[in-house]
């Protein structure tokens, strides 16, 4: 594992609440992302929690979490997190000096984001079959008056945003369809051995799995097996948590 600098300031990061899954830190894909990165960078780190993500507006005036506060500076956005923690701790995520390496690296941490991310967020929120179970799991601390409103209210405009994604705007027949796709390409894309773009690390696994590890889970069961199907990737999502995990 990559040292740490010995002069980094205190780190906080700023999330949900806890996912209470062993081996998910997190519900947010984006939250897990900066878990895994502190973790491969060896960097110590503290945990705050919020139920409501706006408790962090102060750090973050989009309301979104993660933020990790280095010291008393806030960094929002699980992307910019993952550029913070590889200036904090140099050579984590790989050869920083190899830019070919470094530069498509990035890009399939970007397609992550924005593709991979959507269907985490559907299969929550919009899929029917998973809605009761992360209802639930998202929910179960909310004060009973609130949980039998809020929920579906955000459930609602959750929706609306993924419709308005191109996500689920053709209904959710050609969204899982998609989907499937999707995995049969990184199912043929996926390394028999090592890592994405080799034998270290960087920060497409970080991505990747920080998106796909959190349906691997039975509040998304349909989800799970979809990618247990998948071999060849299932095997390298397994890799990745256990490198990131300790």
């Amino acid at each position: 594992m990559t040292q740490a600098k010995a002069a980094v300031p205190p780190l906080t990061l700023c999330e949900f609440d806890d996912a209470d899954i062993p081996g998910l830190e997190s519900f947010s894909p984006f939250c897990l992302k900066a878990h895994r990165g502190l973790k491969v960078a060896g960097l110590p780190y503290t945990r705050r929690h919020g139920s409501d993500p706006r408790e962090f507006k102060k750090y973050n005036p989009t309301g979104q979490v993660p933020v990790l506060l280095v010291g008393e500076e806030p960094v929002a956005d699980s992307t910019a997190i993952l550029r913070r923690i590889q200036a904090l701790a140099p050579g984590a995520f790989g050869d920083e000096a190899d830019k070919k390496l470094q530069g498509e690296a990035w890009l399939w941490e970007e397609l992550a984001d924005t593709s991979l991310g959507g269907f985490v967020i559907a299969a929550r929120w919009a899929d029917d079959r998973n809605w009761g179970r992360a209802k639930e799991a998202y929910f179960v601390r909310m004060p009973a008056p609130l949980r039998a409103v809020l929920p579906g209210l955000i459930r609602r405009r959750v929706i609306a945003s993924l419709r308005a994604r191109d996500v689920w705007r053709a209904g959710p027949e050609r969204c899982w369809a998609r989907f499937q796709d999707v995995l049969d390409h990184l199912d043929a894309r996926a390394p028999q051995e090592g890592y994405w773009l080799g034998p270290e690390l960087t920060v497409a696994d970080i991505g990747i799995f920080g998106q796909l590890h959190g349906l691997r889970n039975e509040i998304s069961a349909w989800q799970k097996d979809q990618i247990q199907r998948r071999a060849r990737l299932s095997a390298y999502l397994d890799r990745v948590d256990a490198r990131t995990s300790a």
